[in-house]
């Protein structure tokens, strides 16, 4: 169990647990009217999305039924249940509306051996769910003045902007997260649009530093 400010996230049946990518693509989307979590997991981020956007009608997809049901479980305990909404779906298939945001922390292990845990392979490994599949399926849904965001590694970067690319999409901000200020960015916090954007917005942050601190204060008990 997690327990964050407005509400709390039980993940006994998930693979994937609360952590520092989440927390921070949760808090650093921009939102909309009508916002898609891509596998939602626990519904972290919808819950995140559903507190910042108080207007907005979150919608949380993902494949695993064991993390469906906490995820429905976890919105149903939390102040948010009337706008957050979560179901068992594919987001290659899922065709209900478009989105003005859409966030995802999609698997990321491309190359590395599947775990043998079935659910820690859902959640980690992108034959489930392909960069190229993901983007395709943003442009799909997104609106046309919609953002799309995501958290990647440092070394995979290269291929999702590849992958918005040949979908159609366009890097709109780049943010670089630091584990300190010295070290090479270990993520980075990606959106892209439809429209290209006239400048890139480029920023970056380090872990636990003020802005991290003043980023998260809404959430983490501790600020």
């Amino acid at each position: 169990m997690f327990a964050f400010k407005h509400f709390t996230i039980h993940q006994d049946r998930c693979a994937m647990k609360v952590g520092t990518d989440g927390t921070l693509l949760g808090a650093w989307a921009r939102g909309g009217n009508c916002i898609l979590d891509v596998g939602t997991g626990t519904g972290l981020i919808a819950l995140m999305m559903a507190q910042r956007f108080p207007e907005a009608r979150v919608t949380g997809i993902d494949i695993d039924p064991e993390a469906i049901q906490q995820a429905a479980q976890n919105v149903a305990a939390s102040p948010f249940a009337a706008s957050v909404t979560v179901h068992r779906a594919a987001v290659q298939q899922f065709a209900e509306g478009c989105y003005d945001a859409i966030v995802c922390n999609p698997p990321f292990f491309i190359d590395a051996l599947a775990s043998p845990d079935r659910q820690r392979t859902l959640a980690r490994h992108t034959h489930t769910l392909t960069y190229d599949a993901l983007m395709k399926a943003t442009a799909r849904l997104l609106t046309d003045d919609g953002e799309c965001s995501v958290v990647v590694p440092f070394d995979y970067r290269s291929r999702m902007e590849a992958a918005a690319v040949l979908a159609g999409l366009s890097p709109a901000r780049v943010c670089a997260v630091r584990t300190t200020p010295t070290k090479s960015p270990r993520r980075y916090l990606l959106s892209f649009r439809k429209k290209p954007a006239m400048n890139v917005e480029n920023t970056e942050i380090v872990i636990g530093s003020e802005a991290y601190q003043q980023l998260l204060k809404d959430f983490y008990l501790k600020y």
